[in-house]
C-alpha cells in the first residue's frame, strides 16, 4: 500500500490513537497518494477504521484519473471534511493517458487547470455536497500551468460563490406548508 500524505488540523505530526478533539486526520486522493475510493478503503482498513480518518474532496484529482467524481460523494460523503475547489481536464490520446508519459504539466493529457476551464462539473458537485448536508469549507486551490494566480483568483472567486447554494427548508410538494384547502382539493378531484 502507499503511504499517504496525512495532514493535521494542529502542529505535528499526526495522530495515530490520539484522543484530542482538535486533532483531524485527513487524506487527499491523488496519484502520489490514494487514487481512488478503492485505495482509501484500504488506508481507511490500514488505519484501524479510525473516527478521524477523513478525506479532502479534490475532483480535479479523480478528472486526472477518470474516475466519477460526483459518484464518489455517494459512496464517501460522510468521510468528506474538507474540499478543495480546482479544476483539472484530462485529454486522452494514443500516445498518453493517466500518468501522461510523465511529460511536463503543459504537454500531459491529465493536468490541472484554473477553474472553470477543466471538466469539474461544480454544480453537480455542490449540489451532491448539499445533498449529505456538507458544511465546512470549500477552499479554492489554484495550479493551473497556463492562467496567471491573479487572473485566476479573479474569476475562480465569483465563479465559487455562485456555486454555492442555499438549501432549502421545504420540499417541492408540500402543499400543506402553503395553505392549501386539502377538503377543497379531495373535492376537485373527486376522492372525498
Amino acid at each position: 500500500m502507499r503511504k499517504c500524505r496525512i495532514a493535521s488540523a494542529t502542529p505535528g505530526p499526526a495522530p495515530e490513537h490520539s484522543t484530542t478533539p482538535s486533532k483531524v486526520s485527513s487524506c487527499e486522493a491523488s496519484p502520489a497518494t490514494l487514487v481512488d475510493g478503492d485505495s482509501f478503503e484500504q488506508f481507511y482498513e490500514a488505519a484501524g477504521k479510525h473516527e478521524r480518518c477523513c478525506i479532502n474532496y479534490d475532483a480535479s484529482h479523480f478528472i486526472k484519473q477518470a474516475v466519477d467524481f460526483v459518484a464518489f460523494i455517494d459512496h464517501y460523503h460522510s468521510f468528506i471534511k474538507a474540499f478543495h475547489v480546482k479544476d483539472a481536464e484530462f485529454n486522452p490520446t494514443g500516445k498518453q493517458g493517466v500518468f501522461s508519459g510523465y511529460r511536463p504539466w503543459l504537454q500531459r493529457a491529465a493536468r490541472d487547470r484554473s477553474l472553470g476551464d477543466g471538466g469539474v462539473n461544480y454544480r453537480k458537485v455542490f449540489s451532491k455536497l448539499m445533498q449529505y448536508g456538507y458544511s465546512s469549507w470549500a477552499v479554492y486551490e489554484w495550479e493551473c500551468g497556463i492562467m496567471h494566480p491573479e487572473e485566476a483568483a479573479k474569476r475562480g472567486a465569483p465563479n465559487i460563490a455562485d456555486h454555492i447554494i442555499q438549501a432549502t427548508d421545504k420540499t417541492c410538494d408540500d402543499f400543506a406548508a402553503i395553505g392549501a384547502d386539502l377538503n377543497a382539493v379531495r373535492k376537485i378531484l373527486g376522492v372525498s
